[in-house]
């Protein structure tokens, strides 16, 4: 449908926009007339995807222009991620804003699904209801007309629109999406081996509280929804790299690799499996059933234990040793580095993508581990006279994969806003 696909191209113009934009910038950029582009940015504001900000101050004659940004508290998605240390739930708007958060550390290696879970539901519930009050704060909802028969919903509390649309108090929730250190493939998790999970379906498990909040759920790969926050300024606006593989570092190490801000997943879902890569045939077991893979050598655990220091210890207690010349602590980077090298020249060779980015543990690492890494990177990788290979840090972000969740639930009505302003009432 002609509307539906132009509707999508205003609401990607708006969102992509680094800067506020206006009526007319959108129809320049669009190529539609003027009263096309307003009429369809009037739809967007209508349902709280788009914001109209103060005018700019006036620059000729005329009216000044209105400024278009993505609405502020209005919109949101759960962003939820089970890791071996940890729990997350995050609940972020059209902005990238994060209107609530619950984090709780666990060490969930071995761990029993159902209790996790569990547990990831109740928090779920609790930070969405956070996250409807700091929205009311924010921007409160619109007054809607009193209908004798229908009654009044309090706020922060959990209701639904007259078409279906899940809402908490004002804010308007667009879906949940859940990130777990392991393979994936339509909502099953097929194997976490750093859990010890095989053949679990979160959604089973999650299903009343979804139903509650009104949402749906997309399961995914922790490391490719990391990912995704690598390469977003906010959701639907890109970031400053759009080409990169990305490391997520924990106890093991996964990959997300980004191809013109896009992330590739596989033919099944399963690309970037770089922490199973082996890098020595004769080094010790993984829990993959392989032995030598890279997280043998970079994963988190192994790092601290190698340099010494007890598993609770942060990046920064490592850095820290490092600087005060712990030998034990200089080995262990100097390990991992080679190791890095190893499996990161091994995919740059494949994947054509020269630039490396770093998260969890490895991003405080990276001043560390660039000085060996890039060289040995260039030594390995055969176009790296033509295409030099760039080692960066990961944005700063505690819980990337969470937000890349909820960024990737948000996305999706950036590129089709025709199913939500369709959906909401009085459409």
């Amino acid at each position: 449908m002609l509307r539906d696909s132009n509707l999508a191209l205003v609401a990607q113009q708006i969102f992509s926009s680094a800067e506020p934009v206006s009526r007319a910038d959108v129809a320049a950029a669009t190529g539609m007339t003027r009263s096309t582009a307003s009429r369809l940015v009037d739809e967007l504001v209508a349902s709280r995807l788009v914001d109209e900000l103060p005018p700019a101050a006036a620059s000729g004659p005329g009216r000044p222009a209105v400024p278009l940004a993505p609405a502020r508290a209005t919109v949101a998605a759960l962003g939820l991620e089970i890791n071996v240390s940890r729990i997350a739930v995050r609940v972020i708007d059209l902005t990238g804003l994060v209107l609530a958060e619950r984090i709780e550390a666990q060490d969930l290696a071995d761990s029993d699904p159902a209790a996790a879970l569990a547990r990831l539901s109740a928090l779920m519930i609790d930070t969405a209801h956070q996250a409807a009050l700091e929205a009311e704060r924010i921007t409160p909802a619109p007054q809607e007309p009193e209908s004798p028969s229908a009654p009044q919903e309090e706020a922060g509390a959990t209701g639904s629109t007259a078409q279906g649309s899940p809402t908490l108090g004002g804010l308007r929730l667009a879906g949940a999406a859940l990130a777990l250190p392991g393979l994936v493939s339509a909502g099953t998790l097929l194997r976490a081996p750093n859990l010890g999970w095989s053949q679990i379906r979160p959604e089973d498990h999650l299903a009343p509280d979804l139903e509650r909040l009104g949402v749906g759920l997309q399961v995914g790969n922790e490391a490719d929804f990391g990912a995704l926050a690598a390469a977003r300024l906010r959701p639907g606006a890109s970031g400053q790299s759009a080409d990169f593989i990305y490391l997520s570092g924990e106890n093991g190490i996964g990959a997300g690799l980004v191809r013109d801000g896009v992330v590739l997943q596989g033919t099944a879902g399963f690309a970037g499996e770089v922490g199973h890569i082996q890098v020595d045939p004769t080094g010790p077991a993984c829990s993959c059933g392989n032995q030598g893979c890279l997280e043998r050598y970079a994963g988190r655990r192994v790092i601290l234990a190698a340099a010494g220091l007890e598993a609770s210890a942060s990046p920064a207690d490592l850095v820290a040793a490092w600087q005060a010349g712990s030998p034990s602590a200089r080995q262990a980077v100097d390990t991992a580095a080679r190791a890095l090298a190893v499996a990161l020249g091994a995919a740059i060779n494949v994947v054509d993508i020269p630039d490396v980015v770093l998260g969890g543990h490895l991003a405080p690492l990276t001043g560390l581990l660039r000085p060996s890494l890039e060289p040995e990177l260039s030594r390995r990788v055969l176009a790296s006279p033509w295409s030099p290979t760039r080692v960066l840090p990961a944005p700063a972000d505690e819980y990337p994969a969470a937000s890349g969740a909820a960024c990737a639930v948000l996305e999706r009505i950036i590129a089709d806003p025709a199913s939500w302003v369709d959906a909401q009432p009085g459409a």
